[in-house]
């Protein structure tokens, strides 16, 4: 039982970024930040601070469970719900989640995470995505702790799955240091890498120019630093929609350009995530479906991700359905209740698309912590490395979580 809430701010390992002013070009960089005038509701600057609320939850044994509401980088974006600031949404925790959560048994963590998924404000709207991103990891948590099993065990009984004790794929993020960071992946053996943050047309190139250099340097580097003969990296770049802006949507050029990328880095594969931003969700889904169809007729070896309009459970059940992707981003933060991520997940090895069970830099350690759990029981293609742009950092607390969660599983089962 649940016996007590406790709440307290906290910082991401990242910033919320004003995405639309980034795209637009209407800054300067000052060292670490932006000088210019932010366009996204509630920035006050074009970057700015993450911030997050961990939730704990106080059993009646005493044990502590807990969970962190977090945002992504890009909040108020593509779609996405607000800004997520810690001192204006820590009374709408205490105000409609913790009456529910107070003297709560803690029988079922998919019920439970249903029911605070639902609920809603005083004005009648869903709670920030953030508050049941946060309070679901904690009540998942805490049903762990009261069974005195794992996390992952918890998803994988309440869910029906099959519980496979090995490690799950994870893919590292560059952040603009795409180069000395890609060192750091490489040293380290990271499976999926660099991410590479192509976020303006600029850092693409006017025809996808510095993309096309990069990518030959980042095959040539792996090769200059790898320790082990049979280390070959999958190579996966975010390229925000620039690739569509630069070839003005054309989907044969797209196609084409996608294809000189994918016979470069060969043998390495390719995937391509937001390769355009079409502004809304119906025209997203129609030009990626038409892109994933032009390079599968044309045999062309990479992999298009879906990732911006593509935010909730029912979005992705809509790509999904129009095929309007390879593989899916399931950006675990835009999905409200992690329940929604499983469930994402589930959905998409249902119907024959790939899952890549993601979420933000600007997460904190222990969402990240909390993703593994669900990756392992869920078992996607590939988990992100977060929070955080600095690679080792994300890289060791996913990791570390990762291995010695395979090397309890293992030990149980013998």
């Amino acid at each position: 039982m649940i016996k007590d809430v406790v709440l307290s701010k906290g910082l991401t390992g990242f910033y919320f970024d004003d995405q639309r002013a980034i795209r637009r070009g209407n800054y300067s960089e000052n060292g670490f930040t932006y000088d210019g005038v932010p366009v996204t509701p509630g920035f006050v600057k074009i970057r700015q601070a993450g911030e997050s609320v961990s939730v704990q939850l106080v059993l009646e044994d005493g044990q502590v469970a807990y969970g962190d509401c977090a945002a992504v980088q890009y909040s108020g974006a593509g779609g996405r719900d607000p800004l997520f600031l810690a001192d204006s949404y820590i009374p709408q925790i205490e105000a409609y989640v913790v009456p529910r959560l107070l003297g709560r048994k803690l029988t079922s963590f998919r019920e439970l995470a249903e029911e605070i998924d639902g609920l809603r404000n005083g004005d009648g709207k869903p709670l920030h995505t953030a508050i049941r991103y946060g309070v679901t990891q904690a009540i998942l948590d805490a049903v762990a702790k009261s069974r005195h099993v794992t996390m992952a065990e918890v998803v994988v009984d309440e869910y029906g799955l099959e519980l496979i004790p090995e490690p799950v794929k994870i893919f590292a993020q560059s952040g603009d240091d795409r180069r000395l960071n890609a060192d750091r992946m490489i040293i380290k053996h990271v499976d999926v890498l660099p991410h590479g943050l192509f976020n303006n047309v600029n850092k693409l190139g006017k025809q996808g120019e510095h993309l096309r250099n990069y990518l030959a340097w980042l095959k040539q580097r792996v090769q200059e630093l790898k320790v082990y003969e049979d280390y070959l990296p999958d190579f996966h770049v975010d390229v925000y929609g620039t690739i569509g802006e630069a070839f003005n949507n054309d989907i044969e050029a797209i196609g084409e350009y996608a294809k000189q990328l994918a016979e470069l880095v060969a043998p390495h594969r390719l995937a391509i995530e937001g390769p355009v931003d079409c502004g809304g969700k119906e025209e997203q889904m129609g030009v990626m479906a038409e892109l994933c169809a032009y390079v599968d007729e044309q045999k062309i070896p990479v992999q298009f991700v879906a990732d911006e309009w593509c935010n909730t459970l029912e979005d992705i059940k809509d790509f999904v359905q129009a095929r309007a992707g390879h593989m899916i981003q399931i950006k675990a933060p835009d999905l409200g209740g992690i329940n929604n991520s499983v469930e994402a997940v589930l959905y998409c090895h249902e119907h024959g698309v790939v899952p890549y069970l993601g979420g933000t830099c600007n997460e904190t350690e222990r969402s990240a912590q909390i993703t593994v759990h669900l990756a392992v029981a869920t078992r996607p293609a590939q988990i992100l490395s977060k929070p955080g742009m600095g690679v080792d950092e994300g890289l060791s607390i996913c990791t570390n979580e990762m291995n010695r969660l395979v090397a309890l599983l293992k030990s149980k089962a013998r």
